[in-house]
């Protein structure tokens, strides 16, 4: 049985006020947490929310299927960020990666896991997702 992870962010403005909210389905057990930051981009939420939901679960053995809403997000887990490392963090126009920082904490964090990472459309119907969203708002709310 796997956990289910629906990570969202949002932001007021781009750069603006921002949060993040973090949905999780564990068994019978739910858990939700959110947070935020007076000054930040949305990309930033949605990777600082794929984070935290990585940091909270960093003892766990189970497999953790994490849906984010952000190509980004997906993509820079499972496309670009081998490719970032061997370069030392340059991407492809040899410019260092934008959100470095955060980059390389999801990388540390997710690495004793086992991370599946799958997209799904924002703003669709998808329970987790609308949930999450809902979290994030909660954040970027609690920072404006």
């Amino acid at each position: 049985m796997s956990i289910k992870v629906y990570t969202d962010g949002a932001c007021r403005g781009n750069p603006g006020p921002g949060g993040w909210g973090v949905y999780i389905l564990d068994g019978n057990e739910q858990k939700e947490f959110y947070g935020g930051s007076p000054s930040t981009t949305n990309n930033q939420m949605e990777m600082q929310a794929a984070l935290e939901a990585l940091v909270y679960l960093k003892d766990r053995n189970e497999h953790i299927e994490l849906f984010t809403d952000s190509n980004i997000v997906k993509k820079g887990m499972t496309e670009w960020m081998e490719n970032w490392k061997r370069n030392n963090w340059k991407n492809s126009n040899k410019k260092t990666v934008k959100n470095k920082e955060i980059w390389m904490q999801l990388d540390e964090a997710s690495k004793s896991l086992n991370v599946t990472w799958t997209w799904v459309k924002g703003h669709d119907g998808d329970p987790g997702n609308e949930k999450a969203d809902f979290l994030a708002n909660k954040g970027a709310d609690s920072v404006s």
